[in-house]
């Protein structure tokens, strides 16, 4: 045999040996790598279409978003409304859980309610407990007072002696919190308002945002909004949902994209008067 023929049964078989091992190690992956329909056999969105109930938390106590309304008992607001949209989409009874700032995530992670409608501030910080739904409206900050008070544009804001409360829990309050260097920053905690201490005095300025200013200025003489020369803190809102549950997200944003596109999101808007923050 000579040395050519040799050398050629040699190539011959180190392909066939190397082509055998690839096999191999192709078919091992495809064996550790469990078929995409089995990766998630459980989700919310079974369980609310099955039960026919859908539990959304709410903050109850938030201008334009999901505001009780103490004469007839009714959540109000854009959130109000939607929720009840979501609910009809899953032929589904809606049941509102009161939630907060402060405790929605808890509240999620316990498995009180499938949603968190209340115009939640989609933060990174937050993004590491919960998972966000496409954003549905962007704001960004405002300073609410009377229009007796000593702030009177924006640069009296940051001034000894004021005192601008932030909703406890809220991103506004982190943002202000570093934000402020001279003023003190109040977080107002569940029962209480922001907008009840600054009617009582007890503070000079609230920090909101663009839905919160529009209602207490259109719904008290007394009250004025100033806007920052820029915006701070601009923060996209989203729906809230436990992490984990990538079907149930799906879901919830193709939702979000749906009413976009058939405009009950802008009709919602303008009902509300927050038609200026709808995202695009």
């Amino acid at each position: 045999m000579g040395a050519r023929t040799t050398m050629r049964m040699w190539t011959t078989g180190m392909r066939a040996i190397w082509g055998a091992l690839a096999l191999a190690g192709v078919a091992g992956l495809l064996a550790a790598a469990p078929p995409a329909a089995a990766q998630q056999t459980q989700s919310r969105l079974y369980d609310v279409t099955k039960s026919k109930k859908l539990r959304v938390c709410q903050f109850p106590l938030y201008y334009s978003i999901s505001f009780r309304n103490p004469k007839s008992g009714e959540i109000e607001g854009i959130d109000a409304d939607l929720a009840k949209e979501l609910a009809k989409e899953l032929d589904a009874k809606l049941e509102i859980v009161e939630s907060s700032f402060a405790t929605f995530i808890a509240d999620l992670q316990a498995g009180k309610c499938e949603i968190g409608m209340f115009g939640v501030g989609a933060t990174l910080k937050r993004a590491q407990a919960v998972e966000f739904s496409k954003p549905y409206l962007i704001t960004n900050i405002y300073v609410v007072t009377r229009k007796d008070s000593k702030v009177k544009k924006w640069d009296d804001l940051d001034k000894k002696g004021v005192k601008a409360a932030v909703s406890l829990g809220s991103y506004i309050e982190v943002f202000m919190k570093g934000y402020l260097k001279n003023a003190e920053t109040v977080s107002i905690a569940p029962p209480n308002t922001r907008e009840a201490e600054l009617v009582a005095g007890r503070v000079d300025a609230i920090l909101t945002d663009f839905p919160t200013a529009v209602k207490v200025t259109s719904e008290f003489d007394w009250a004025t909004y100033i806007e920052p020369s820029e915006k701070l803190a601009v923060t996209p809102y989203a729906y809230v949902v436990p992490p984990g549950d990538q079907i149930w997200l799906n879901y919830i944003n193709l939702f979000v994209d749906t009413i976009k596109l058939d405009g009950r999101l802008l009709k919602y808007a303008r009902k509300h008067k927050l038609d200026p923050i709808v995202a695009p």
